[in-house]
């Protein structure tokens, strides 16, 4: 069996026709990881009853009741709660926590028959680009192991890209979905803020969240999407895209390219790449248009204004009384100091004092109204865009996967995801595709990005993409 190659819909197909088992393909999957995971570190447990779940899955596709997800390996990003699994967002202060209930979307998963095969490594917390900031150690990418996977949902792209899963998921902050995606040569697509629940996954920056698919193709992850999303009465920020009435009537081929975003930082193989991709969906009938971002340029310096407050108070409840890792001090406030210093890394620290600074007294008009205004209008300037145009085309990131510590500098880190970050801040859904190769043979990609509830349009692009390469 081709684990490698095989796609969930291929995999599905196979199985409602008896051609292979839910048990072979986590075998097949558990094979790899055996293989592999001790190089590449991406799994930080391989879950014992994977085999009993497929068991059980294979009996449900038997009598009729499966569905296009029965039987199919996900791997599972570990900030996303499955009830009795351990779930740490890759954090020592969270790691030896338990979950005590079902994600939204794992339960979806569950009941659709799917094989919760593993939770998968990330950056500490989701603070990162490209998992070198997880407590347990960093992953490596199964392209090439001397860089990075991307991040934060590193492990998870990483899963796909290996053959370790057929698709995964993960979550997206600022491109903690796409930007992995585009540097392991997989899919990731981020849904409409809200689309997917948000309950039962740990909070980064709870007004930017979202948790989507990571697959080997778009189809793919169009199968994952339409399993978890839905209005959640545990989510207020939840909408059901069905009922949404702003549905497009529009020809669906007219892309958007933000010219100025590209003037600066990305690098040659990269553009040259982005470009032949657009001269192929050309071919394929699309209308390519240049547009004008002015105000989404900021959307960088919002989003590290934005998350770090949010994390300064997310992260608050984890000071080792209430929840996570203790350490005893002379005093309350030592006890405090110690648990915080031991249980958080670098960056999350980092990410902390700078949300308390913008929070403070003195501080809060001048840089976070400040940021929300921003916001206000980034989101305003994406839905009068998309009245011109039904995408906005980009690179996913301006490099290809970078080598660990390349990126020391954290302003270095945080710039690869420029691309990404608007469709965060706007609140709008978005999806990175692999577009080629580089001259280093590393992959790249191409992101759309589109408006508020209009993702199932998104799934249909990769196969215009394909037929001009």
């Amino acid at each position: 069996m081709d684990i490698e190659n095989l796609t969930i819909k291929k995999a599905s197909e196979m199985l409602k026709a008896g051609e292979t088992t839910s048990v072979d393909l986590v075998s097949a999957c558990l094979k790899n990881i055996e293989k592999k995971n001790k190089e590449l570190n991406i799994f930080l447990e391989v879950f014992e009853d994977s085999l009993e779940q497929a068991k059980l899955a294979d009996e449900m596709i038997k009598s009729g009741k499966g569905t296009e997800l029965t039987g199919i390996p996900i791997a599972v990003k570990d900030n996303i709660l499955i009830t009795g699994k351990k779930v740490s967002a890759a954090s020592k202060m969270l790691e030896n926590y338990t979950a005590s209930y079902d994600a939204f979307v794992i339960k979806k998963l569950k009941d659709a028959g799917a094989i919760l095969i593993g939770r998968t490594n990330m950056d500490e917390f989701a603070m990162g680009s490209s998992t070198e900031t997880s407590a347990f150690g960093a992953v490596r990418n199964p392209i090439d192991s001397t860089r990075v996977p991307g991040g934060s949902s590193g492990g998870s792209a990483a899963a796909v890209a290996a053959g370790m899963c057929l698709g995964a998921l993960g979550s997206d902050t600022g491109g903690s979905i796409r930007q992995p995606a585009a540097f392991c040569g997989v899919v990731g697509m981020k849904p409409s803020y809200g689309a997917v629940s948000r309950n039962g996954l740990i909070a980064l920056t709870s007004s930017l969240d979202q948790i989507g698919p990571m697959t080997k193709t778009s189809e793919d992850a169009k199968i994952i999407f339409d399993c978890i999303k839905g209005k959640d009465e545990l989510d207020a920020t939840s909408v059901d895209l069905n009922n949404l009435e702003n549905k497009k009537s529009k020809s669906n081929k007219i892309i958007g390219v933000p010219r100025e975003w590209l003037k600066e930082g990305v690098e040659q193989d990269v553009l040259e790449n982005f470009e032949k991709s657009l001269k192929q969906l050309k071919k394929s009938g699309y209308e390519i248009k240049d547009i004008a971002l002015p105000y989404s340029k900021y959307s960088l310096a919002v989003y590290y204004v934005l998350t770090p407050a949010e994390v300064s108070t997310n992260l608050s409840r984890l000071d080792g009384v209430r929840y996570g890792l203790r350490k005893e001090g002379e005093n309350v406030a030592d006890s405090y100091s110690k648990s915080r210093s031991a249980g958080f890394g670098v960056e999350t620290r980092r990410r902390i004092i700078l949300g308390t600074y913008v929070l403070s007294h003195g501080y809060y008009d001048a840089y976070y109204n400040k940021a929300w205004k921003v916001r206000y209008e980034i989101e305003r300037e994406f839905q009068n865009i998309f009245k011109e145009v039904d995408f906005v085309a980009t690179p996913t990131t301006p490099t290809t996967a970078f080598k660990f510590g390349e990126k020391s500098d954290p302003v270095q880190m945080y710039l690869s995801d420029i691309f990404t970050v608007p469709a965060n801040i706007a609140g709008v859904c978005s999806i990175s595709i692999p577009s080629g190769k580089d001259k280093n043979n590393l992959p790249t990609a191409i992101q759309f990005t589109g408006a508020f509830g209009e993702d199932e349009f998104l799934f249909a692009i990769e196969k215009d993409l394909r037929e001009n390469i």
